[in-house]
């Protein structure tokens, strides 16, 4: 079975790039406009994976990401920051919202892949 991976990001140059890596590897993607959308796509899809950007309209990550693991029935899935915040203390603040990984934007698809492939044990 295809493993769906939500991506919950704002920018649609930044969508499309991951829309790209992750389909030709074999994933499903499910995409979210902002924080608040992707708390509804969510709870919605049930996602192997959610890739979440922090600096978003409506509502940032770290508001997504604690209400997704405030959720009992969505608190299990792995939450990955992809965030140009890539300053000192940066990665312990999406940890401390409950984020699962952290990747830094630029990100090299490699990386992105490798990082994905941990998490859904592919």
């Amino acid at each position: 079975m295809t493993k769906k991976i939500l991506v919950v990001e704002d920018t649609e140059d930044n969508r499309q790039i991951l829309r790209d890596l992750l389909s030709m590897a074999g994933y499903d993607m499910v995409e979210a406009h902002d924080g608040a959308e992707g708390v509804q796509k969510a709870a919605e899809h049930k996602p192997d994976l959610i890739l979440m950007d922090i600096q978003m309209p409506v509502m940032d990550g770290y508001e997504a990401t604690r209400r997704i693991k405030a959720n009992p029935d969505l608190k299990s899935i792995p939450i990955v920051a992809v965030t140009s915040y890539a300053l000192s203390g940066d990665e312990e603040k999406t940890r401390a919202a409950g984020c699962d990984g952290y990747i830094a934007k630029p990100y090299s698809p490699r990386q992105m892949l490798a990082k994905v492939r941990e998490i859904l044990g592919a």
